[in-house]
């Protein structure tokens, strides 16, 4: 397995095809979530995945302060593969996640919006909640910040 650190304008053609693959395979075919996944943020972010035989299996994007919420940088597209989510790639990505932001931005808050079944997960890496339940593209959510 190996973790890559890109930003958009770095990505390959193949790179940019596996990320859009598994966030739809994700977010759009097994969450039946029907909202547009190429939203803009992409270009504004530092994607960061892990592979396995050229094959992305866990994902998230770092995002720039006032990409996701104009007071913090944010992490989002938090995701892993169906077939590999019992390997402990989730806590993987968001430890590798909250390095790539701290490496960039130092020592910040860092935002983000959680589904609402994930909140434990979250809270394992130091997010707490700081809103109400919202619905966001017909799913429970919570807005969380991990602070400094």
């Amino acid at each position: 397995m190996e973790v890559h650190v890109k930003r958009f304008q770095e990505l390959t053609p193949d790179e940019l095809y596996g990320i859009m693959k598994l966030r739809v395979d994700v977010f759009v075919v097994e969450q039946h979530c029907l909202s547009p996944e190429l939203d803009g943020r992409d270009q504004d972010a530092i994607h960061v995945w892990i592979s396995d035989e050229d094959e992305v299996i866990a994902y998230l994007l770092v995002l720039d302060k006032g990409v996701e919420h104009e007071a913090y940088h944010a992490i989002g597209r938090v995701l892993t593969s169906k077939e590999r989510r019992s390997e402990g790639l989730g806590k993987r990505i968001m430890d590798e996640g909250i390095r790539v932001l701290q490496e960039n931005y130092g020592e910040v808050p860092i935002y983000l919006e959680a589904q609402v079944y994930a909140e434990g997960f979250y809270k394992k890496s130091g997010f707490s909640r700081i809103s109400d339940e919202f619905i966001l593209d017909g799913i429970p959510h919570y807005k969380m910040l991990r602070k400094v």
